[in-house]
Formats: C-alpha cells, sequence, structure tokens
C-alpha cells in the first residue's frame, strides 16, 4: 500500500509541475514571478529615479545660474529622466516634486506663480517633453 500511495503521490506531482501547453505561462509565471518581477522594476525605477532626481538638484546648486527660470529647466530635466526609468520613475519624481513644491510654495516664501510654474515644467519633463523647452540661454553644455 505505501508503494501504492507514493506512486499515485509523485503522478498528482507530475500533473501539477508539468504544464499542459508549453505555449502558455505556467502559473507560477503568471501569479508568483510575473508580479515580483514587476514590483521589483517598478521599486528599481523609483529608486534611480529619486537619484535622477537628485543629480537635477545638484546640478542646479553647482550650476549657480541666476537666469530667471533657470531651475525649470532642471525641474524638467529631473522629472524626465527619472520618468524615463518606468512607471517606479515617474512615481518617485511625482513624489519628490509635490513634496518640493509644497515646501517651497509654503514655507520658502515663493509665490503660488512660481510654484505653478515648477509644477508645469515638472509635468512637462515628466511626461516625455524636451527639457530643453526651459534651457536658458547661456548654460554651460555640461548642463
Amino acid at each position: 500500500m505505501r508503494i501504492a500511495g507514493s506512486i499515485i503521490a509523485l503522478l498528482m506531482a507530475g500533473v501539477l509541475v508539468v504544464p499542459s501547453d508549453c505555449s502558455e505561462p505556467s502559473w507560477f509565471d503568471r501569479y508568483v514571478s510575473s508580479p515580483i518581477r514587476t514590483a521589483g522594476d517598478f521599486v528599481s525605477g523609483a529608486y534611480h529615479g529619486a537619484g535622477d532626481m537628485w543629480r537635477s538638484y545638484s546640478d542646479l546648486r553647482e550650476a549657480n545660474f541666476k537666469t530667471p527660470g533657470t531651475d525649470k529647466y532642471f525641474h524638467a530635466r529631473g522629472n524626465f529622466d527619472a520618468a524615463q526609468r518606468g512607471s517606479g520613475g515617474r512615481w518617485a519624481a511625482r513624489v519628490i516634486s509635490d513634496a518640493r513644491e509644497g515646501y517651497q510654495g509654503t514655507l520658502s516664501g515663493h509665490g503660488p506663480e512660481d510654484t505653478q510654474a515648477d509644477q508645469e515644467a515638472n509635468r512637462w519633463g515628466r511626461n516625455g517633453g524636451d527639457p530643453n523647452r526651459y534651457r536658458p540661454a547661456g548654460l554651460p553644455d555640461r548642463y
């Protein structure tokens, strides 16, 4: 009886493991592997997108370019670069931009017009618009 039970258990395991049609993804790929991969891609995009936003902010500080509106270029560029990383990058760009503008609009003394213009540049870059639309004349090429 033990041998018969073992044989039945092995046959049942074979039915569960071997896909009936190899052209379609297995249940494991569909319900386990793919969602984990998707979540990993999102987290990776968010992490690297946040890095893109930080690099853009660092470049803004380093450039120390005093032409009015220069910050709009860096806003658009940071959002553009982050959004190129997929949905996680777009999410990170939106969260960081909204937090930054929330701070600037309430605590830093920038007016609502400046905040609105910054958000427009943020959306432009995040939606794939060319950041050079906001590039000021004379800004060094390295930026």
